[in-house]
């Protein structure tokens, strides 16, 4: 029986990590929307769309709304899926500080979250699709059969976060972190379009203490009790 998964939370939770583990176990397809945003705003940076403020300019990026194509390209070395923004690889940008202070912003614009959920759509319309994000088992797959909400604490949040960014040789402080993960739950759970909520029939995971491993041991449970109460049923 194949499914669609739709991994729901707060950012740096592991989402991306254990719906990636999950496609690999699974054999599906990975969709990471966040990317997607992600994606938009670099765009929107690399076009001059954000003032001084740090604020969009609504009207100039949804006028260019036509002209950005996210799309997600296997790469064999790494086994994963990479970002690609009009044919670039952006893997790298989409995760630097700068784009994690405005994204939140740019998601919550109306006609980008149209697009992007439409291509969110299309590409998981076949089913045996793992998607993480912030709306998807609420607004983009609201019949997805396992839905998981993921929460963690939020200095482990931020500290995961601090170790993902040092990796790449963008140094910043754990405060800085812990402040700019506050202001995106706050901005991700009031915008007005489809924002951050629980989908009534998701299953919460709070990875605070779990390994990947148990994380992904315990989504395969649940994945694997719903198979059997299929076959009980038939």
């Amino acid at each position: 029986m194949k499914i669609t998964i739709a991994i729901d939370g707060f950012s740096s939770c592991g989402k991306s990590t254990i719906a990636k583990a999950l496609a690999q176990k699974l054999n599906y397809s990975y969709i990471d929307t966040g990317a997607m945003y992600r994606a938009v705003t670099v765009y929107a940076l690399q076009n001059k769309l954000i003032d001084h403020s740090k604020k969009p300019n609504f009207e100039q990026l949804i006028a260019a709304l036509p002209n950005i194509k996210v799309v997600f390209i296997f790469n064999p070395h790494t086994k994963t899926s990479e970002t690609f923004l009009n044919g670039i690889n952006v893997d790298r940008e989409i995760r630097t500080m700068e784009v994690n202070e405005i994204v939140s912003k740019i998601s919550s614009i109306k006609e980008v979250r149209e697009k992007m959920v439409a291509l969110q759509r299309e590409m998981g319309k076949n089913k045996a699709v793992v998607l993480d994000g912030r709306d998807i088992g609420t607004n983009v797959f609201p019949d997805a059969e396992l839905k998981i909400f993921m929460t963690a604490d939020n200095l482990i949040r931020a500290q995961r976060r601090l170790d993902e960014l040092r990796s790449k040789g963008d140094y910043h402080d754990v405060s800085e972190i812990l402040q700019n993960l506050l202001k995106r739950d706050y901005d991700d759970m009031h915008r007005k379009e489809n924002p951050l909520i629980k989908a009534k029939d998701a299953i919460i995971l709070d990875n605070t203490d779990l390994s990947k491993e148990e994380q992904l041991e315990f989504v395969l449970k649940l994945i694997a009790d719903m198979q059997l109460t299929k076959d009980q049923v038939e």
